[in-house]
């Protein structure tokens, strides 16, 4: 895979774009969860070895489970940042193509595998250019972008971008850049948010534990059940009267598990969900109200609460680092290709490396033209056109290329004067 390149990859001929489908196709077949990837994380690693990449393995504070490659110029400059994510969704594909997912109940329901593979592309040409490169360039594959894990060392609930930051990552990093495929817009097109792009999205988990008692005996006991329903409709509550309107933000339950016999009060119910905002004083109002509602209504019912949250970033990108994905972009995909984006209230644990350095985040198209039926990111039935592959590489490498000529000539002009 991808051996055989030359300094003829600037033609970006037809071998490159063939192994980039290797490589995603190989990645569908065979996805990983969360922290658990092993074999994934593997096979990146022997690539970068083989192209004389310099190789971290096992980065991460918490679970070790990144792959960091770092590529130095023949001249010291500045250091920039490519980040793709690399695992995959606990659902079951309900695609029939020949590299659909061999693992039952597992898929690249969000196209990691593609970013993954075009992050390796641009990792691979950028080699071939070390000579002419002043500065640094770090290739991250991330773990875990899809939730989060307690910590063996603390406890909190940590995913792949907070491991690898709290590692040191970013320590010496001038600015971020990641890409995300997006089924809403056609091949050949690039979606990009002058500012905010996508909200905090929160977690919760609410444990609420009561006594377990007969149905002819409801006073000898305490419903965890009526503690997990009440709790439902004051949130609710709450967010419809104490959060503004015309805020954009979100609250939604996930999962609810309770009792074991439908004639036994429950001793214990467990309550998932998340919420979504803009606005991190909105965040910190809602994570207050959780925390304060689940204990009040379990006191309430002579129970207790116990109470999980991770609490999420939100996405902004930098408008200087905008305009030189813009500046990149236009020589990929022509300057009618890219389009100015709406913030959305999905949310993407690269805000953690934006809101710690000037950076952006884009969406590519990847959506063939000719597709009639369009499937979401998350779908069973989701896949991409991998006309993508290679200009999502592109993107990389162009982007790189301006990112460390634009911070050194911006360093230039503050030593000048």
């Amino acid at each position: 895979m991808l051996d055989h390149l030359s300094l003829e990859t600037h033609a970006w001929r037809d071998t490159l774009e063939s192994d980039l489908s290797r490589i995603r196709r190989h990645l569908h077949r065979y996805p990983e969860l969360m922290f658990d990837v092993d074999q994934t994380m593997s096979l990146i690693a022997g690539l970068l070895r083989k192209w004389d990449i310099e190789l971290h393995e096992q980065v991460g504070r918490h679970f070790h489970k990144g792959v960091i490659g770092i590529l130095r110029g023949s001249q010291p400059g500045p250091v920039v940042l490519l980040r793709a994510d690399v695992d995959a969704l606990p659902i079951h594909e309900q695609n029939t193509a020949a590299y659909a997912s061999t693992r039952e109940g597992i898929m690249h329901a969000c196209g990691h595998d593609a970013h993954t593979a075009m992050l390796l592309g641009a990792a691979r040409v950028l080699t071939a250019e070390r000579e002419q490169l002043h500065g640094t360039i770090i290739f991250a594959f991330q773990p875990a972008e899809e939730g989060a894990q307690p910590s063996l060392l603390d406890g909190r609930l940590i995913s792949g971008g907070r491991d690898l930051i709290e590692d040191g990552l970013l320590e010496h990093v001038d600015q971020v850049f990641a890409l995300h495929v997006w089924p809403q817009l056609e091949t050949g097109q690039l979606g990009i948010h002058n500012d905010v792009a996508m909200a905090a999205s929160s977690h919760f988990t609410i444990t609420f534990h009561g006594t377990p008692g007969h149905h002819s005996t409801p006073h000898l006991a305490s419903d965890s059940i009526m503690m997990a329903a009440r709790f439902i409709n004051d949130i609710k509550l709450f967010m419809a009267t104490q959060i503004d309107p015309l805020e954009a933000t979100v609250l939604s339950f996930g999962t609810l598990h309770a009792g074991t016999v439908k004639n036994a009060i429950a001793g214990k119910s467990e309550l998932t969900g998340t919420f979504r905002s803009f606005h991190s004083q909105t965040v910190e109002r809602i994570t207050s109200a959780i925390q304060l509602y689940a204990e009040q209504i379990a006191a309430q019912h002579g129970g207790t609460a116990e109470i999980v949250q991770r609490t999420g970033t939100v996405l902004r990108n930098d408008p200087a680092v905008v305009e030189q994905v813009k500046a990149a972009a236009a020589e990929v995909f022509g300057s009618s290709g890219i389009q100015s984006l709406e913030p959305v209230l999905a949310g993407e644990d690269f805000a953690l490396y934006t809101h710690q350095r000037p950076g952006a985040f884009a969406f590519i198209g990847c959506r063939a033209p000719e597709q009639q039926e369009v499937y979401p990111l998350h779908h069973p039935r989701f896949d991409i056109d991998e006309n993508v592959l290679l200009l999502g590489t592109r993107l990389h490498v162009q982007f790189a290329r301006k990112a460390l000529s634009s911070i050194s000539h911006q360093r230039k002009d503050e030593s000048d004067e």
